[in-house]
């Protein structure tokens, strides 16, 4: 007798090679094969006449088959199977590659309904191999909506929905409800059996809506419940108890006033520091507004309570940026701050390995060489890492084990909406910076497309002869002769543009480069050496250059709007005037209501908002670096509002049982368990 944990090697059709396809998958019982939910459906529900069709359109009919198939050998290697099926309307021509089991499959006579894309010539209808099945077929590839999963080598969708449907019959009975009664009442929720049995078959697109739903929230109501027992780990777990410390010396020495965003970081960073657990916060702000201030003002409290601390940045410039920052900061108090970067010499390295054992640094700032084995810390109290999504969350974990429980802090300038980022940095509390420094420039912004180029160019040329310094990205490094729509590229528009300016100074920059030689255009743009600097997103998280003023993007169409918005902070860093120009050929609808998005604001968190709606959470993050477990129905981008509902009813629920322990919750409970276990180095 079949359940939930049986293998799917057991499952009639499956056996043992199609069960290791299924495991590449994520599936290896039951349970997993009934929660495979599609990735996406195709509605076949609708049946059209041959002669109402349009030529490219993928449709359903139902036709007779009017002549036997025929089998043609064109060439070695190329079989033809070809028929004429006829209805009401009119006919079409039918023919198959290389399937000559069709042959013996339909014959003159079969009503038989068809799904694929037709093509039309003059008055002729065609169709390519499209899915078929017999009229009264119980197998229902046509007729309804169907849908389609994600595929490996070795398994078809028929023989997924098959064993699907297999499952669901022999277990459907035994699918935890793990949501508890009154969440699901209150939420206006279907039950598990409903839901599972309408994502794998819904009868019409209501009762896919009610399915998804329910799952979508359950999904997130899961993972906000074992978030929050993450965090009720971390809260236990006991950190290093520093003292309350006066920060009124290190604000008054401050050239300038802190934000109110800034001290409230500050304040809600200091007040975990000094709590007796072990801080694990997320300071969010836009570009430029002011999180390094933030990290100093807490290097300063760490120092004070008698600490160390460790700053890691993504790259070699940027760590040595952040170094003379906090050294002008930290210094006049008499901190001692070193570095300590891959590029510096094995003899400079041995120097301050040897400091840092001993004690004689108060903050070393580096790279992923602070990481190194040989690395020993006197005394760690505070670990801060910029840029966050450049770090795995194994190597922020790396870090913060060198010492003993120190404090973490973690440093963003991706906005993400708070309710995301609550979700994305599971084990962290979050302080948003949503207020940039008086004096900050507002960047102009405008989307042109190619017949500006004239006019860009004679603007490049004005700002270049003021003093002024460029920026231009290129979304390729070389051409690619393959693409069907030619992109500029940063090695060929470089060599363009010093044609265009013989007089001016042009360099490039991509990721294909050594770092030292990336490391040493970059110094000589900061450096004021090269007036135009032609580069691949390496700069979109970069070195400061006060003086440039001019941020061009070229196919702006091919980057997402948070990384647009990432560009364009690489300029209006000084007191110059600044402007963003984003050049686009593209007439896409979406591709223009995208840019025009980026020309209306300048608020990170605003673009983050829509950047989230219309492409999904991952361009926030090139790849899954921050820990979250894959959702398997719930997208994040759309199903914001389902998402803050699941987190308030779980808060609500774990305030009265925090544990779950009560026997109701035993299901959720489990599910919980479950989820922690498989994303173990994820939630760390």
């Amino acid at each position: 007798m079949a359940d939930l944990h049986t293998d799917v090697r057991y499952i009639k059709g499956i056996g043992e090679k199609k069960a290791l396809a299924l495991n590449k998958l994520g599936v290896f019982s039951l349970y997993d094969l009934v929660s495979f939910f599609p990735r996406r459906y195709e509605d076949r529900s609708q049946f059209c006449p041959i002669r109402e069709t349009l030529s490219g359109e993928t449709v359903c009919i139902r036709a007779l088959v009017a002549d036997e198939p025929r089998l043609m050998r064109i060439r070695r290697g190329m079989d033809l199977v070809k028929f004429r099926a006829v209805d009401e309307s009119g006919s079409v021509d039918i023919t198959y590659f290389n399937q000559n089991y069709v042959k013996d499959n339909l014959h003159k006579g079969d009503m038989v309904c068809f799904y694929g894309r037709m093509e039309i010539r003059g008055n002729m209808h065609s169709m390519a191999n499209p899915v078929y099945e017999h009229e009264g077929s119980e197998k229902g590839v046509t007729g309804r909506i169907v849908p389609i999963y994600r595929m490996t080598a070795g398994l078809n969708q028929r023989t997924i929905l098959q064993a699907i449907r297999q499952g669901l019959d022999a277990c459907g009975g035994q699918l935890p409800e793990a949501l508890p009664e009154e969440v699901r009442a209150r939420q206006k929720l279907v039950q598990a059996r409903y839901a599972y049995e309408n994502i794998h078959f819904p009868a019409d697109f209501g009762t896919l809506e009610l399915a998804r739903r329910r799952l979508i929230f359950e999904e997130l109501f899961v993972l906000s419940c074992a978030l929050n027992d993450v965090r009720r780990q971390r809260v236990n777990d006991d950190g290093i108890l520093l003292p309350k410390v006066d920060l009124s010396p290190f604000w008054a020495s401050l050239p300038f006033a802190p934000t109110g965003a800034q001290r409230r970081a500050v304040d809600e960073a200091l007040t975990d520091m000094t709590g007796g657990t072990a801080m694990s916060r997320l300071v969010q702000g836009d570009v430029g507004s002011g999180k390094t201030l933030v990290a100093a003002a807490l290097v300063y409290a760490a120092h004070r309570g008698g600490v160390m601390s460790a700053f890691m940045a993504p790259t070699e410039i940027l760590a040595e940026q952040h170094f003379a920052t906090l050294t002008s900061f930290l210094s006049p108090f008499g901190l001692r701050v070193g570095k300590l970067t891959g590029a510096m010499r094995a003899k400079e390295k041995r120097e301050v390995k040897a400091a840092l054992k001993t004690g004689e640094y108060d903050l070393i700032v580096g790279t992923h060489a602070l990481l190194s084995e040989d690395v020993e810390y006197a005394n760690l109290g505070l670990v801060v890492t910029d840029e966050q999504h450049r770090f795995g969350v194994n190597q922020r974990a790396a870090l913060v084990g060198k010492g003993r429980r120190p404090h973490v802090l973690v440093m963003s300038a991706t906005p993400i909406p708070r309710t995301l980022a609550l979700i994305l940095y599971g084990d962290l509390d979050v302080s948003i910076i949503d207020e940039l420094p008086p004096g900050r420039q507002k960047i102009d912004t405008f989307a042109v497309d190619e017949s500006y180029r004239a006019r860009l160019n004679g603007f490049i040329q004005k700002l270049c002869a003021e003093g002024r310094q460029v920026f231009v990205v290129c979304p390729m490094v070389e051409e690619n002769e393959e693409l069907e729509t030619p992109l500029k590229s940063a090695e060929e528009h470089a060599q363009e543009l010093q044609h265009v300016f013989p007089a001016l100074r042009v360099a490039c920059v991509h990721g294909k480069m050594k770092p030292k030689d990336k490391d040493a255009v970059m110094r000589g743009f900061a450096a004021g050496e090269t007036d135009i600097l032609v580069s691949t997103t390496v700069i979109e998280v970069g070195v400061d250059v006060p003086n440039a003023a001019l941020m061009v993007v070229e196919n702006a169409e091919r980057f997402g709007l948070s990384q647009l918005h990432q560009l364009r902070g690489r300029v209006g860093r000084g007191q110059h005037k600044s402007w963003c120009i984003l050049v686009s050929d593209n007439t896409n609808e979406e591709t223009a209501a995208r840019l025009e998005i980026m020309c209306k604001t300048n608020d990170g968190f605003k673009i983050a908002e829509r950047d989230l709606q219309m492409r999904g959470p991952g361009d926030f993050f090139g790849s899954r670096q921050h820990g979250l477990p894959e959702m398997h129905v719930a997208d994040l981008g759309a199903d914001m509002n389902i998402m803050q509902e699941a987190q308030k009813e779980a808060q609500q629920l774990l305030s009265r049982d925090p544990r779950l322990q009560e026997p109701e919750n035993a299901a959720l409970r489990e599910r919980v368990e479950r989820l922690l276990t498989q994303s173990a180095a994820g939630f760390n």
